[in-house]
């Protein structure tokens, strides 16, 4: 049994080189893995371990005086969870692409789980709940009534909002993401174009608005980006198989390594394609034409 740490912090930092050099030589220390992206802005992390070593990371990284008000997101894990340890420096800690490069998180309003689903429960006519968040991730989950956005990666966020600024005019948006830092961006940008009445984001995202609403206005799994893929919140299944199209929200990646399209399959079509993404990925692998991919390991959470 193990935990998972999900955490960010927009602070000035004035010499990235020595806080990776630190947090380096302190996750291995702990035997962590994950990523995590350090920059003059700030830090941007997601790390595994077992219970006793993620506490005494989350101890030491919150005696330090620039991070001492970092919100750390708990889930159950472990370091299998990760590949291995990255921790990199980068010019921005989540990226947006170049229409909104340079663009500095402006910390717009935050409203706590409680005010947000207060809000959610009120549905003013102007309201719009944006999640910021890709479209194989809110395939599987997301808030009643939200408005998606049909990106593949959080760079092609400016493009959606360039072109569907008339959604948002005069309108109350509430930003929704995994953990909050994509909205700390998303925010910045939609702010800029001067459409919306107001702008709110969920303090701590998804993560800690599931926590305090399990049953809430959010419906189904919460996408992550490890080897869990997914973590259950309640029973509510929004996906369906990307094989045969009945209810489902298990991810896979198709053992074809030639093709490792990440997709959507119910258990009878995992077998019967063995675990393929399709018949033709189900053909090749049966003869023998592509290379099988590496089973993931499983995590000992």
């Amino acid at each position: 049994m193990g935990t998972i740490l999900l955490f960010y912090n927009y602070v000035a930092i004035k010499y990235p080189k020595q806080i990776m050099k630190w947090q380096r030589e302190l996750c291995q220390r702990l035997n962590l893995k994950g990523r995590i992206w350090i920059g003059e802005e700030g830090i941007n992390g997601t790390l595994g371990g077992t219970t006793h070593d993620t506490q005494a990371y989350k101890k030491e990284l919150l005696s330090h005086p620039s991070f001492h008000d970092t919100d750390i997101k708990e889930s159950d894990g472990s370091a299998d969870d990760f590949p291995r340890l990255a921790i990199k420096i980068k010019q921005e800690i989540v990226g947006l692409g170049e229409k909104a490069k340079g663009m500095k998180a402006s910390h717009g309003t935050h409203l706590t789980p409680e005010q947000a689903h207060a809000l959610m429960q009120e549905n003013p006519e102007d309201l719009v709940i944006l999640d910021t968040r890709n479209d194989y991730e809110t395939r599987i989950g997301t808030f009643k009534g939200a408005i998606g956005t049909p990106t593949k990666t959080f760079r092609e966020f400016p493009d959606y909002i360039d072109n569907n600024k008339e959604t948002f005019k005069d309108k109350t948006v509430l930003m929704a993401c995994t953990g909050g830092i994509r909205c700390e961006r998303a925010s910045t940008y939609l702010q800029s174009k001067g459409v919306a009445k107001k702008v709110f984001q969920i303090q701590g995202g998804i993560c800690r608005y599931t926590e305090k609403y399990p049953d809430g206005f959010f419906r189904g799994k919460n996408y992550v980006f490890d080897n869990r893929l997914a973590l259950k919140v309640n029973d509510d299944i929004l996906g369906t198989c990307d094989l045969c199209q009945k209810p489902c929200d298990d991810y896979t990646n198709c053992m074809n390594a030639s093709c490792n399209s990440h997709f959507i399959g119910c258990s009878e079509c995992r077998t019967a394609y063995d675990t393929t993404c399709s018949k033709e990925c189900h053909e090749l692998l049966a003869n023998g034409m592509v290379k099988r991919r590496p089973a993931p390991k499983k995590s000992t959470a």
